[in-house]
């Protein structure tokens, strides 16, 4: 007798498979963890075939399951391209927020996951700055999707759009050479005391950025640099901290900086969330790629744990259902 499979039993199927984590492929659904797992058990039980060995502890792909994902992937692209219809042959257009490279950057790391997956889907990096400017590219439809602090947008700018949190990057500060903390090897907190820290609160394209950076300020007593007018490239961001002498908070993984180095902060780490962030009901199968391509490296490298002893503002661990800014050590 004829047997139909329904795309949410294979998506259900891709969602574990990435994650290895029951709890966490439902949270990327948006289903409840026993929904998820009564459709594990219903697509095993259609294909006759154990896809998954669970245990308490651990959940794994069996040999038949790894040979059934790739063809699963490629069944729900198909699926996908079919119910966008004619809009599926344009580029899906991705802005990175930065044009300068690095060694780690979530944003490449995660296009350059999704483009080696679907090889067949044209995605087209765009750079707007930070996720600010690129919102409103977003809800204009000249953009499909950005990365950046979701929580740092206003209400209303939020109320239009859906974000996938991504990755807890950690952060740190850049200094000229000549700065008095830029030959320790981290930098606490506490010994910014003094010196007042840049939070690119003269560009106007990362105010998601700016509001993070006075947060974190604010929550330990430290003292925010004037306005600067933003540089832009590798070379440019190294004379403007040569010329203003103050630290900047950035991320870990950026590039080298000429004339500068690159810090982490302790004591505690403060966390910036990272999101992937697009119009709700967006149905372009790159976009698809581009979700499933974050949540496999979240996965994978454990993006979405967050560190004991560590800071994350309250509006952001919200977005995570983690009640407390600080985590205990």
């Amino acid at each position: 007798m004829p047997r139909d499979l329904h795309p949410r039993l294979l998506r259900g199927f891709v969602a574990t498979a990435d994650t290895l984590h029951f709890g966490r492929a439902a949270e990327r659904l948006h289903v409840a963890q026993q929904a998820l797992s009564r459709d594990v058990r219903a697509l095993e039980e259609t294909l006759g075939q154990r896809l998954f060995d669970r245990t308490t502890r651990s959940v794994r792909l069996t040999p038949e399951g790894e040979r059934l994902l790739p063809k699963v992937r490629e069944l729900l692209l198909l699926h996908d391209e079919l119910l966008a219809g004619p809009d599926i042959r344009r580029p899906l257009l991705v802005d990175l927020n930065n044009d300068v490279g690095g060694d780690d950057l979530t944003t490449v790391r995660v296009l350059t996951e999704a483009r080696e997956a679907c090889p067949g889907q044209e995605l087209l990096a765009r750079f707007h700055g930070g996720l600010a400017a690129a919102a409103g590219e977003l809800l204009a439809y000249r953009l499909d999707a950005s990365f950046g602090r979701f929580a740092g947008l206003p209400p209303g700018v939020r109320a239009g759009l859906a974000q996938l949190p991504v990755r807890f990057e950690e952060m740190a500060v850049m200094l000229p050479l000549s700065h008095p903390l830029a030959e320790l090897e981290r930098v606490p907190l506490a010994a910014l005391a003094g010196h007042p820290v840049d939070v690119c609160a003269g560009n106007p394209t990362t105010t998601e950025w700016t509001d993070l950076g006075r947060r974190l300020l604010d929550a330990f007593g430290l003292v925010a640099a004037a306005p600067h007018t933003p540089p832009v490239g590798v070379d440019e961001v190294g004379h403007y901290l040569t010329r203003h002498g103050e630290a900047m908070l950035t991320t870990t993984g950026g590039p080298g900086i000429p004339g500068a180095v690159t810090l982490p902060l302790v004591e505690p780490v403060p966390l910036a969330l990272v999101s992937l962030v697009h119009r709700p009901g967006e149905r372009h199968p790159g976009l698809r790629a581009l979700r499933e391509a974050a949540g496999r490296l979240a996965s994978r490298e454990g993006w979405l744990r967050r560190p004991a002893g560590s800071w994350l503002p309250a509006e952001d661990a919200a977005l995570l259902g983690e009640p407390a800014a600080v985590r205990p050590a």
